[in-house]
C-alpha cells in the first residue's frame, strides 16, 4: 500500500459533517397545554364573575350615606332628595355621571362633583349659582346670575339679599333674559365691588342699551349714564362732584359720564302751573 493512500484514508483528526435528522412534532403535543390554559382561563372567569356578584350583593358596599358640602341657599335635604334613588346602589358601580346631571338640573346648582368613599358613602360637592341682581322681566322679579340664567322667582324668602334691580334684561323669542345684557350688568357690578362703599349704593341698573349702562344710586334720583367701560372710575367721579352739581342744578334728570373730560347734566323739567284763564 502506498503512503499517499494511507494518508487519504486516515480520518482520525476530522469531524464528520453529518446533519441530524429533524424530529417531527405531532399536533397532539399542543393539545394538552391548550386544554390546561383554557381550563385555567375559564376557572379565572368564573371566580371573577362570582366575586363581582358577591360585591354587588354585599350590603357593606351599598350606598347608605350621602355627604353634601358647598351648599348655602340649597338645603342639604333638597340635594339628598334629588339623589334619593342613589341609596341602595352599589358604591362601586353606581353611575355618578348620570346622578350629577340630575343634580345640575336644580336651578341653584352651577356645578357639582360626586366621589365614592368606601365602604358605602357618596361625597357631593356643590357649587351654587351666585345671583348678581333682581331682574325685572315682563313685570315679574327674578334672581339672575352673571350669565343671565334665572335662578328663582324673587320672593320674601330672599329678603335678606341686598341686590340691585336690573332692568332691560328681556330677551327675544324663547329666551326670557338676554345673555349679553346680563353680562353687561355683571360687569358693572363686578367693577363697583372694587369699591365696597360704592357697590352698596347701586340701587338700579338699566342695560336696555348694550353700549350704555345706566345706574341709579340709593338716595339719588339722577340717572347716571356710564357707557360700556370704566364703570367704577366714572361712578367715583360723580360721587365726588355730586354736591357741587346739586348747588348748580337742584333737580337733575340724568348725568352723562361717558366723556372723561366733560360731564353733561340735564335738569329735570319742572312744570309750571298753567295760568287760570277762566273768565271772572
Amino acid at each position: 500500500m502506498s503512503p499517499v493512500a494511507a494518508v487519504a484514508a486516515d480520518k482520525r483528526f476530522r469531524r464528520a459533517h453529518v446533519k441530524p435528522a429533524r424530529r417531527r412534532i405531532g399536533w397532539r403535543a399542543f393539545i394538552k397545554p391548550a386544554v390546561i390554559g383554557l381550563t385555567a382561563a375559564v376557572a379565572t372567569g368564573v371566580v371573577l364573575y362570582r366575586g363581582t356578584l358577591v360585591l354587588l350583593q354585599a350590603n357593606v358596599l351599598k350606598v347608605d350615606r350621602i355627604v353634601v358640602t358647598g351648599n348655602e341657599r340649597l338645603s342639604k335635604g333638597e340635594v339628598i332628595a334629588v339623589l334619593s334613588g342613589l341609596r341602595g346602589e352599589s358604591v362601586l358601580f353606581a353611575d355618578l355621571d348620570a346622578w350629577r346631571k340630575r343634580l345640575l338640573a336644580s336651578p341653584w346648582v352651577r356645578d357639582a362633583a360626586l366621589r365614592r368613599s368606601l365602604p358605602s358613602t357618596i361625597e357631593v360637592a356643590v357649587l351654587e349659582k351666585a345671583p348678581i341682581g333682581v331682574g325685572r322681566v315682563n313685570g315679574e322679579l327674578y334672581l339672575v346670575d352673571d350669565r343671565g340664567v334665572i335662578i328663582d322667582q324673587f320672593g320674601p324668602q330672599y329678603a335678606d339679599l341686598d341686590l340691585p334691580i336690573i332692568d332691560g334684561l328681556a330677551g327675544q323669542g324663547d329666551s326670557m333674559v338676554d345673555e349679553s345684557r346680563a353680562e353687561l350688568a355683571a360687569r358693572v357690578i363686578a367693577a363697583a365691588k372694587s369699591k365696597p362703599s360704592l357697590a352698596k349704593r347701586i340701587s338700579q341698573i338699566d342695560v336696555s342699551d348694550l353700549h350704555n349702562a345706566s345706574v341709579i344710586l340709593a338716595g339719588d334720583p339722577a340717572v347716571l349714564e356710564l357707557g360700556d367701560d370704566q364703570f367704577a372710575s366714572r361712578l367715583e367721579s360723580y360721587v365726588g362732584l355730586s354736591a357741587a352739581l346739586r348747588e348748580r342744578v337742584a333737580d337733575i334728570d340724568y348725568v352723562d359720564l361717558r366723556f372723561d373730560d366733560r360731564i353733561y347734566v340735564k335738569p329735570t323739567k319742572v312744570e309750571r302751573p298753567k295760568p287760570d284763564r277762566k273768565k271772572k
